[in-house]
């Protein structure tokens, strides 16, 4: 089969959809299907098409449906999808979901954004990461690692305000990864990491370096006002790498309704109150640890590869 995934990621972006595609490509190319990821649709030929972004991919989705009206479309819905543009942008972000003969959403809670008309389409497929092993955490301090773009969404500089006024015998130091969505969040980065020696912002580094990060850090902070299913909690999963969240349906609908490594989101206080109980409480850091080792089955490879050869198998 010839496969077309759309993505509006440019190639050699660092960014996680650019990666998801090519994740994808990877896994269904190991099926034996054909496949070519594209920014733009221009009318292609293929036999099923795979449309990351139910709003960003909008005109591809309608554009593939009204030239093979007979050939099979899927269409993932992100978390800007799921929280942010089936409100701000309704017709467009709906209309892919209608005209989708399956919707792939990256978390089970996913569900609570889909309309009840189009439900019977959803399949939950978890984004995979490979296994890290070989930890080396440093005694001297107790590294935070944040790995995402800086923008709004992902409350970006969330983790640097709850450590701005720590006690001094804390050995907590968080280390920031990710490309400033804009010279506003640029500036603020560099301004906190200025100002705040516990911040320090690295910009954004290759996928090779980020996961010698991962080997090198005592936790993952995801700070996200909204996620439709981040693969940076797979890849700390798969890395043994303990994490908290901000609670969140799309945090919660990967790590589980009683993860212990919740706060609530935008809550600088508790975020900072659970950052030092990781530091200072062993007992609750295994919890945290024991939690996301329960978690690594659903984030393996073959889970994804299989997830994806049982959404095609349904279609053919």
């Amino acid at each position: 089969m010839h496969i077309l995934v759309v993505t509006p990621a440019q190639p050699g972006s660092l960014s996680g959809n650019r990666a998801t595609a090519n994740r994808w490509a990877r896994l269904l190319r190991s099926l034996g299907h054909r496949v070519d990821v594209v920014v733009e649709y221009r009318g292609e030929t293929a036999d099923l098409m795979i449309a990351l972004h139910a709003w960003r991919s909008a005109a591809a989705v309608q554009a593939f449906s009204r030239l093979h009206p007979d050939r099979p479309l899927v269409v993932v819905l992100t978390g800007t999808d799921a929280y942010r543009f089936i409100h701000t942008h309704a017709d467009e972000t709906l209309a892919s979901l209608a005209t989708a003969d399956r919707i792939v959403g990256l978390h089970r809670l996913i569900s609570t954004c889909v309309p009840d008309a189009e439900l019977h389409k959803l399949r939950v497929i978890y984004q995979s990461a490979r296994p890290l092993a070989g930890h080396r955490r440093p005694r001297q301090v107790f590294r935070v690692c944040v790995a995402g773009h800086l923008r709004e969404e992902k409350d970006s500089l969330r983790s640097a305000y709850a450590v701005r006024d720590l006690p001094a015998g804390s050995r907590i130091r968080v280390d920031a990864y990710g490309k400033a969505h804009s010279g506003e969040w640029d500036s603020a980065a560099r301004a906190e990491a200025t100002a705040n020696p516990r911040y320090r912002w690295h910009g954004e580094v290759a996928h090779a370096r980020l996961r010698d990060v991962y080997r090198r850090s005592h936790l993952l902070a995801l700070t996200s006002r909204m996620e439709g299913g981040a693969n940076v909690i797979s890849e700390a999963v798969m890395a043994d790498l303990p994490v908290v969240a901000s609670r969140i349906p799309g945090s919660v609908g990967l790590l589980g309704d009683d993860y212990p490594g919740y706060y609530p989101a935008a809550d600088t206080r508790a975020l900072r109150d659970l950052l030092l109980r990781a530091e200072a409480d062993s007992e609750f850091y295994a919890s945290l640890e024991n939690a996301c080792r329960s978690r690594r089955p659903l984030f393996t490879e073959q889970a994804e590869r299989d997830g994806w050869a049982g959404l095609l198998a349904e279609l053919a």
